[in-house]
């Protein structure tokens, strides 16, 4: 039987070569990113500018598109239902009002009214902007040891040019994600920063099995150019990255569309990082190489031939 692939055998497409096409590109994601955060800003949700949560459990399930209508129209800014649980239990979140504890209390008394007396209220929390900056820091310093954590695995278990290289091509995911929420204006909230960590992996991941096959020819092929192993190491994964990259990206997209507006900023997050993931992990993350003196080993390997003379295989053409 034939097995399924999107990508020919043999693919000898030069990366490597395209290089500063690619990092130039990326300079621009970067900078545009950067740019568009400090500028534009991100439409921040109420989990870091603070707001109202209600809890409430309704007499009967499949009202949901009703009272996102409904409370949509009562002038209150920014009103997102959630389902939890069972399809009777909504959460409810209204953006935080304008004029202290007593602008909060009207905006409780008007989704009240709204709802009508039939809704059994489980819960009412109003996040202050103390609560809300709290998340904030929490969100940011989530990300940063998450990253941290993977530069200190990938120093491990690689070499620490490869650690470099990873935690570059990673700080590139992340900064151009925030740089798409910048210019969409979707929501930021908690469940990005998941999505963002979400990302991180991903994105490591398909660093990880380009470097191992990087570091394997590294010491298979001594005498071979680092330009032309670098392009060989990406072509043998490219199959097992590009499957890997479609089959999440037709869940995801499934996600986005079918979902609901509660998983959609969830779900964009993703499928960005997906494509930036995969992106980095071939045109950035293994060109950064040429860069960063890899070691090749070849005084190990000359230790441990007799008369240490290094190993050497043919080396295939261009």
């Amino acid at each position: 039987m034939k097995k399924l692939s999107l990508v020919p055998a043999n693919t000898k497409i030069k990366f490597v070569g395209r290089r500063k096409l690619f990092f130039a590109f990326s300079a621009i994601l970067v900078a545009a990113s950067l740019a568009l955060g400090m500028t534009r800003g991100l439409n921040f949700g109420i989990d870091f500018e603070g707001g109202i949560m209600i809890e409430v459990r309704m007499p009967e399930a499949g009202r949901l598109g009703e009272m996102r209508s409904q409370l949509g129209n009562l002038g209150l800014g920014e009103v997102t239902l959630q389902e939890f649980g069972s399809p009777t239990d909504i959460l409810i979140r209204v953006q935080r009002q304008e004029g202290g504890e007593r602008a909060q209390q009207v905006a409780i008394d008007k989704v009240k009214g709204t709802l009508g007396p039939n809704v059994e209220y489980r819960r009412t929390e109003f996040v202050g902007p103390q609560v809300s900056e709290e998340l904030f820091r929490d969100g940011v310093l989530a990300v940063l040891f998450a990253m941290t954590g993977i530069l200190i695995y990938i120093w491990f278990r690689f070499e620490w040019q490869f650690g470099v290289g990873a935690i570059i091509a990673l700080a590139h995911d992340v900064i151009t994600t925030i740089g798409v929420f910048a210019v969409t204006g979707i929501e930021f909230n908690l469940a990005t920063v998941a999505a963002i960590l979400t990302i991180a992996g991903y994105s490591i991941n398909d660093t990880v099995v380009v470097y191992d096959r990087v570091r394997e020819n590294l010491r298979k092929y001594k005498t071979m150019s680092l330009v032309d192993l670098l392009n060989m190491s990406v072509n043998e994964t490219l199959s097992r990255t590009v499957m890997t990259s479609v089959t999440t990206l037709l869940a995801l997209l499934s996600l986005y569309i079918l979902g609901g507006e509660v998983i959609r900023g969830f779900s964009f997050a993703l499928i960005w990082g997906v494509l930036i993931g995969t992106y980095s992990s071939i045109c950035l993350a293994v060109p950064l190489l040429l860069y960063l003196n890899v070691s090749r080993g070849t005084e190990k390997a000359a230790d441990n031939t007799p008369g240490g003379t290094p190993q050497a295989e043919a080396e295939p053409g261009e």
